[in-house]
């Protein structure tokens, strides 16, 4: 799994008097958003492409900065992909759909986790190292947690350690997706 942040910084003066956050909604992934050709190493059965990216607007207010954000994570299509040869039953397209969900959710929690601290962040004159040093400190940590989980799941084929992450993605994203059905890793279709 794949995931970069790209930074992009663009810095303005606005006089807005209040600062906001712009995210999409939470997706729950399919077989069809896997339209990459298979280009990993052997044995790789999936890969999925997420990329976060910023910007933000800044205007003075006193002492400090208001910083308007834009954090979107896009998933890439064309970049994420499945071998479908070596998927033979629809069993095993739902556990590696499962697997690839959680990369998402990783991505998806990076994106949340940035938007929470930028917008209890007060940001000064040096806002620009500020706002970088937040995105790279919050990038590593899911760099991290993206390689634990293929590691601890052995790539979804440890069932126990997937279970225990997918406990750990119904935790996390409980609060989150509050108003929506969360159960096992996967979003449900009702209560």
């Amino acid at each position: 799994m794949g995931i970069k942040i790209e930074k992009i910084v663009y810095t303005t003066l606005l006089l807005f008097l209040c600062a906001a956050a712009v995210a999409q909604p939470y997706k729950r992934l399919m077989s069809a958003d896997f339209q990459g050709e298979p280009n990993g190493p052997a044995g790789d059965i999936a890969f999925t492409n997420c990329a976060i990216t910023y910007t933000y607007k800044a205007h003075r207010e006193g002492d400090y900065y208001k910083l308007d954000f834009s954090i979107l994570l896009m998933m890439d299509h064309y970049r994420s992909w499945i071998d479908r040869n070596q998927v033979n039953t629809p069993e095993r397209m739902a556990e590696i759909l499962k697997h690839e969900q959680g990369h998402y959710n990783l991505a998806y929690l990076e994106q949340q986790e940035l938007l929470r601290t930028v917008s209890h962040t007060v940001f000064r004159g040096n806002y620009h190292a500020v706002a970088d040093a937040i995105f790279d400190r919050i990038d590593a940590k899911y760099k991290q947690l993206n390689i634990d989980y293929d590691a601890d799941t052995q790539n979804s084929t440890n069932r126990v350690q997937q279970q225990s992450w997918n406990a750990y993605f119904d935790r996390a994203l409980g609060p989150i997706l509050a108003d929506r059905y969360y159960k096992n890793g996967e979003l449900a279709e009702e209560r």
